[in-house]
C-alpha cells in the first residue's frame, strides 16, 4: 500500500458483520433446497444478483424464495427474517476507526445491497447508534440497488473513480471477496483483502 490517497470500504465483513452459516440454515428452514447452490459466498441464484441490482423488487424475490421453497403460504416476514439473519452489527470502535480515517483519507462506501437488507441496516443504525445511515462516517456512499449496478462489475468501480476525479493507481479498495479484489485490480486499484481473524481495526494501525 503505497501512496494512498483514497480508499474505497466493501460493508459486509468489512465494516459491519455477517453470517453465512445463520442465514444458510434459515433458508433449510423455511425449505430451500439445495442451500449452498442457492445461496453462499461463492455460489448463488440468479435472484440474488437481479436483487443487488434492484432489477426485481422485494416483492419478486420472496415469490422466488416461495417458489424454490415450495412453501407458497410463507410470509414476508418469514422470508425478510431469514434473510435478515444474515446480518449481525458493527462494533462501535469501527465507526470511531473511519471517522480516523476519514480526516486523512477520501473515504467511500461501495456495497453490495438489497432493499431489504439496506431497510434492516437503516434502522439498526439509527436504533444502536442514533446515525442516520453512513454518510456521515464516509465522503460519499454507493449501495448496489440504488446504483443499479454492482461488484464486481467494472462498470461499478468506474463510477465511483469517475464521479469523484479518483486516480485508480492512489486508490485502495478493501473488501473480503477474492472476485471483487480481482476485478479491482484489474482496473489498476490497490487493494486489500479482508479475511478472518484480520478486521478494519488493524488495517487502519497500518494507514494511520
Amino acid at each position: 500500500m503505497q501512496n494512498v490517497k483514497n480508499i474505497i470500504f466493501d460493508y459486509g465483513n468489512v465494516i459491519f458483520m455477517i453470517d453465512f452459516n445463520t442465514v444458510r440454515q434459515k433458508f433449510i428452514d423455511l425449505g430451500v433446497k439445495n442451500v449452498d447452490s442457492f445461496f453462499g459466498h461463492l455460489q448463488q441464484d440468479p435472484v440474488f444478483d437481479l436483487l443487488d441490482r434492484g432489477d426485481i423488487s422485494a416483492a419478486d424475490f420472496r415469490d422466488h424464495v416461495r417458489e424454490l421453497a415450495g412453501q407458497p403460504s410463507l410470509t414476508d416476514e418469514q422470508i425478510d427474517d431469514a434473510w435478515n439473519s444474515i446480518l449481525i452489527g458493527v462494533q462501535p470502535s469501527v465507526h470511531d476507526v473511519l471517522l480516523e480515517l476519514k480526516k486523512k483519507y477520501r473515504t467511500f462506501l461501495l456495497s453490495n445491497n438489497n432493499e431489504i437488507h439496506y431497510a434492516w441496516i437503516m434502522d439498526y443504525l439509527q436504533r444502536e447508534f442514533g446515525m442516520d445511515g453512513n454518510d456521515s462516517l464516509f465522503e460519499k456512499t454507493y449501495y448496489s440497488h440504488l446504483a443499479r449496478k454492482r461488484k464486481p462489475d467494472a462498470e461499478m468501480f468506474n463510477q465511483v473513480l469517475q464521479e469523484n476525479g479518483l486516480v485508480a493507481e492512489e486508490t485502495l479498495f478493501v473488501d473480503d471477496s477474492p472476485q471483487h479484489i480481482a476485478s479491482a485490480r484489474k482496473l489498476g486499484l490497490q487493494t486489500y483483502l479482508m479475511t478472518a481473524p484480520d478486521n478494519i481495526i488493524n488495517l487502519a494501525q497500518q494507514l494511520l
